[in-house]
């Protein structure tokens, strides 16, 4: 995946939504708006109507004025109202005294407009005299041969000092083309248009600086994973960003770790089988070729034939080892769990040491808990740690030393411990002591070894969901191996033929 790809996709996205909510922000204002801004025009136009009906209550008494032939100074005031209300609304106004049934019309030059002749007919003037008579304030949309028209009827009303209520004299009529209110919000276009775009522009910045943000770890990380593929395992992700790319990036970078750490344990596999494969290979060839050549003398080549067959031993059992443990590591050993001994096992253990242990004259301690012990493991693979791990005493026990063996149960577990009077194990070498061919002396004594039986002991546990595991001591070395206490009903086996060191 392209870095730039990612990113654009990212931001397109981001603009997609964005996009979307501006638009449906905008309908949605400006349907609301515009509808508010109708409201408020007629609402406007109902507040003419009312003062042109309050002016025309009082015009009914300016006799004095109408006595000289003179217009009142309401009617002056009303026919000024009634340019503004052209000038603002171009709207034409119809004063209806009931008591003289007559019309008195306001901006006749508004009828001269194609699309303002248009008049209440009879049957529209009774329906709303009707309604006024009642006192109520009147807001109709109706359609004319010229398109749809506006029209705010309120009542005229004067009161009564005789019966003391208020008396309908007549209706203000003020009527516009739709079209004219309907003008007064186009100009709302442009303003929510300005105020979305200003918005989406914010957005739209902040969206790009977010998705970088996002993409900057991850293209870091895209980075790494390719330095990785391409075999360096020194890279590592920055941990930066939100909490959920902090946490990606931790993993990411543990398993960076792990993979190194695997890489390294690859190397250093393949460079101590090198290693321990060269050696014995070497003593062979070279025996052999002495043999083969006759430098080497009658006298001494029954002692060169009996290198050439230890070594040959030690190199396979070296094989050996490497096979079961990757057996082991592959899951292509299956377990035959049974109920056994794992005293009985201990007990022959020794008994096919014996040579060994006489011969460095050491001593053996046993302290059995409970005897039998009943365990339910894999029998021959439990032989073949307490082989592994009775081998590594003998071997770093030193002369007349001593080698105590123990088991004792703790609920529903069993423990074996291991523990040699010899010079134990440092504290720099003990985290280091299960993994395949580490050995305490880093120059890989020949004879020593091939520092895989105590990564094949750890393996077995680990398929039986048990532990083994060094214990602090201050003289020698302890292990302690734990094991799924069992019954004595049950099938034995007899031990595996086979030792891994």
């Amino acid at each position: 995946m392209r870095r730039g790809s990612m990113f654009s996709r990212l931001l397109l996205g981001f603009l997609a939504i964005i996009l979307l909510c501006a638009g449906i922000l905008f309908s949605l204002s400006f349907f609301h708006l515009r509808s508010a801004r109708i409201e408020s025009r007629m609402q406007a136009l109902k507040t003419q109507a009312r003062e042109m009906a309050y002016l025309a209550t009082q015009l009914s008494t300016d006799t004095l004025s109408r006595a000289f032939g003179q217009a009142s100074t309401t009617e002056k005031l009303m026919k000024w109202k009634a340019d503004r209300v052209y000038q603002d609304y171009n709207a034409y106004i119809i004063v209806y005294d009931l008591r003289g049934n007559q019309r008195t019309y306001y901006n006749e030059k508004t009828l001269q407009d194609e699309s303002m002749r248009y008049l209440p007919s009879q049957e529209e003037y009774a329906a709303y005299l009707s309604q006024v008579i009642q006192g109520q304030e009147i807001v109709v949309q109706t359609d004319s041969a010229t398109g749809p028209m506006f029209t705010v009827i309120v009542p005229q009303t004067q009161s009564s000092l005789i019966h003391n209520r208020q008396t309908i004299t007549g209706l203000v009529l003020i009527q516009t083309a739709a079209q004219t209110v309907h003008a007064s919000y186009r100009d709302l276009v442009w303003q929510v248009a300005v105020a979305a775009i200003a918005i989406s522009l914010a957005a739209v910045i902040a969206a790009f600086l977010f998705s970088r943000r996002m993409t900057r770890p991850l293209i870091a990380m895209e980075k790494a994973a390719n330095q990785m593929a391409g075999g360096d395992f020194s890279a590592r992700a920055p941990e930066e960003g939100t909490r959920e790319m902090l946490s990606l990036a931790s993993s990411f970078n543990q398993m960076a770790e792990k993979l190194s750490t695997q890489e390294q344990s690859r190397r250093d596999f393949v460079a101590n089988v090198s290693h321990e494969l060269r050696s014995p290979i070497t003593s062979i060839q070279g025996f052999a070729q002495g043999l083969l050549d006759g430098t080497i003398p009658p006298e001494e080549q029954h002692q060169s034939l009996s290198i050439i067959t230890d070594e040959t031993h030690r190199l396979s059992k070296l094989i050996q080892s490497l096979l079961s443990l990757s057996r082991m590591e592959s899951d292509e050993t299956s377990l035959n769990f049974t109920n056994f001994d794992i005293n009985e096992r201990v007990r022959r253990v020794i008994i096919a040491g014996i040579t060994a242990l006489e011969e460095k004259e050491l001593e053996i301690e046993t302290d059995f808990q409970a005897d039998p012990c009943y365990v339910f493991a894999d029998a021959d693979q439990i032989h073949q740690v307490l082989v592994n791990l009775m081998d590594n005493a003998v071997k770093f026990t030193p002369p007349k030393g001593r080698i105590a063996l123990t088991t004792r149960e703790e609920n529903d577990t069993v423990y074996f411990t291991i523990r040699d009077s010899g010079q134990g194990i440092l504290p720099e070498d003990a985290p280091h002591i299960f993994d395949r061919f580490y050995k305490a002396d880093k120059a890989h004594t020949t004879g020593k070894g091939t520092g895989l039986g105590l990564a094949i002991c750890q393996r077995i546990m680990e398929k039986h969901g048990q532990h083994i595991r060094l214990i602090p001591v201050q003289t020698g070395a302890a292990f302690e191996i734990s094991l799924k206490k069992g019954t004595k009903t049950g099938g034995k086996h007899a031990p595996s033929s086979e030792s891994q060191d």
